[in-house]
């Protein structure tokens, strides 16, 4: 059976119209948040290398304070002590009610601190300590340069079962891509190894094909760069905006199987707030239909 916390494939315009977004560590984009999306939207806050944690909770607070629902990032590698990451989780939980993180391992190859990886941080039992209810992991559809694909399933089982342990809530956050194909890909795969846990699927927000580009490289988009490249051709110049209509669609049209898994959507919006707002209130209303899951021989065989 599959769980309340899973969509079919006729679900994803809902949890689309429910996405998260992504801000900055700075603080600078309330007010262009503000002004275009609801109240109780979850906001991630990156955590960049060489930010200072406090100035990220500061961040949270004012996002509470505007109505969202803060999700600081936090990267283990950039922790510099056990007593920092107490104080980072002490103060988000009682400055800003942070219910929810997003932890990664970090963009610095040497730990500043005793944390090597995002599982040294869970095993330190701050996390718990301080409330924290619901944790959400990247997951990486087109590979990670760091990790191998066994490495990373193998992982997603110790999340597992440290979240049964814990009754923390765990789901994955992942990478955005310019294709489904990748993405149903892996989450057949994460299926496989029998980790069950929800996926959040990344999306890129609308920009110029050569910001999405910019970003793809910085963040290690693999393959589905083809699909982006292609858009190039397809309209002749870089400064065309493109969304994510595609992915979404490849994701609707696939059987329901291969999307029972998905329990949401974040959007990095790589073209600014507007765009991404415009993206997501129009785009659901306007092109996303119930599309009825692809019926294999062998399903219409056995219904």
């Amino acid at each position: 059976m599959t769980s309340p916390d899973h969509a079919s494939s006729g679900q994803l315009a809902a949890l689309l119209s429910e996405a998260s977004v992504e801000v900055s560590s700075r603080g600078n984009q309330l007010t262009e948040l503000r002004d275009n999306f609801r109240p109780g939207t979850d906001v991630t806050i990156t955590f960049l290398p060489g930010d200072d944690y406090r100035h990220n909770v500061e961040t949270a607070a004012a996002l509470r304070r505007a109505g969202f629902n803060p999700v600081p990032h936090i990267a283990a590698r950039e922790m510099p002590s056990r007593e920092a990451l107490d104080d980072f989780l002490a103060r988000a939980r009682g400055e800003a009610d942070v219910t929810r993180i997003v932890l990664v391992a970090g963009d610095v190859a040497a730990a500043k601190g005793p944390y090597r990886s995002s599982l040294d941080v869970c095993a330190s039992g701050l996390l718990e300590g301080r409330g924290i209810t619901r944790l959400s992991i990247a997951g990486h559809p087109e590979g990670h340069p760091y990790l191998t694909a066994a490495a990373t399933l193998r992982g997603f089982e110790s999340w597992r079962h440290w979240g049964h342990q814990t009754k923390i809530r765990v789901d994955v956050v992942t990478q955005f891509c310019f294709e489904s194909a990748p993405i149903l890909e892996w989450i057949g795969g994460l299926d496989a190894c029998g980790a069950g846990l929800p996926v959040i699927v990344g999306l890129a927000g609308p920009a110029s094909t050569a910001t999405l580009m910019k970003f793809a490289l910085r963040c290690g988009v693999g393959n589905s760069m083809r699909s982006l490249r292609g858009q190039i051709g397809r309209f002749g110049r870089l400064l065309t905006d493109t969304g994510p209509d595609d992915v979404v669609r490849g994701l609707q049209s696939a059987p329901k199987t291969a999307t029972a898994s998905i329990a949401g959507f974040h959007l990095f919006p790589f073209g600014g707030l507007r765009k991404a707002a415009n993206w997501l209130g129009g785009y659901p209303q306007e092109t996303l239909r119930p599309i009825e899951p692809t019926v294999s021989a062998a399903d219409s065989q056995n219904p």
